[in-house]
Formats: C-alpha cells, sequence, structure tokens
C-alpha cells in the first residue's frame, strides 16, 4: 500500500468500477409548459394603476375607475402609452401629454387588452381549487 498516494477505496484500483444508470426522477412533461402556456385565457381593459376590469366601450366622456377613480381615458391606459417612443407615444401624437394618468382629449386613444390568465382558474373563494389549478397541464 505504499505505491498509493491516497488511501480512500476506489482510487487507482485495478478493476474498473460499475457506473450506475441514472434516472431522472422527474416525469416527463406532455404539452405546453411555462406560465399562461395552454392555459384558458380572456381579453379584458384593465385599469393601469388598480387593476380593476374595465368596459372598453365606455371609455368617452369623464369615465371613470370604479376601483380608483382613475380617468379611463388617459395614456397609461391607451395601447400606444410607451416609455421608450418619443413623446411617450407610439402612435406619434404631435405634442408630449405631461400628466399621463389624468384625462385627455388624444385622438389616437385605443384602450390597452390585456391577457388575463386567470380568468377561468375555478372560484376565487376556493383556495384549494386556485393552487391545484396552477399545476393542471
Amino acid at each position: 500500500m505504499g505505491a498509493r498516494k491516497y488511501s480512500q477505496r476506489g482510487y487507482m484500483d485495478d478493476a474498473p468500477r460499475e457506473r450506475s444508470a441514472r434516472r431522472d426522477p422527474r416525469p416527463e412533461r406532455r404539452g405546453p409548459g411555462g406560465r399562461g402556456l395552454g392555459a384558458p385565457t380572456a381579453t379584458s381593459f384593465k385599469c393601469a394603476r388598480c387593476g380593476g376590469r374595465l368596459d372598453p366601450e365606455t371609455t368617452g366622456g369623464d369615465a371613470r375607475c370604479g376601483g380608483c377613480g382613475d380617468a379611463v381615458h388617459s395614456c397609461v391606459n391607451c395601447r400606444s402609452f410607451d416609455t421608450a417612443a418619443p413623446n411617450e407615444c407610439r402612435a406619434g401624437v404631435a405634442e408630449r401629454i405631461a400628466a399621463k394618468s389624468k384625462r385627455n382629449d388624444c385622438g389616437s386613444f385605443e384602450p390597452k387588452l390585456v391577457q388575463d390568465h386567470a380568468a377561468d382558474s375555478g372560484s376565487a373563494d376556493d383556495p384549494k381549487a386556485a393552487f391545484d389549478a396552477l399545476f393542471d397541464f
């Protein structure tokens, strides 16, 4: 044993060790993966401030959000609102509107529609059903 530098079992053994076949404990995925892929969705118009649902048809006049009271016809609720674009609008508005969350009379206003992933996830009153819906593929 004097020729071996280390005395651990397996170090410089003459017989090669058999390698065990390693199995992956994760089950095979079927279908799409990731957040929201394959989940039921609904298109809705939501308030940019509080996230409350709004009716896209009632954007004119002095329409206000029922949850927070902000104006519906404002830049932050518009589809063209982009902080990286010139005048913070992709529609190409000539003059900049300073107060983005206040009501304005912009002619290029379109409601910003978003995909609501929690539309058909079960009852909101049953937390166990909502938790189980997270892992349904």
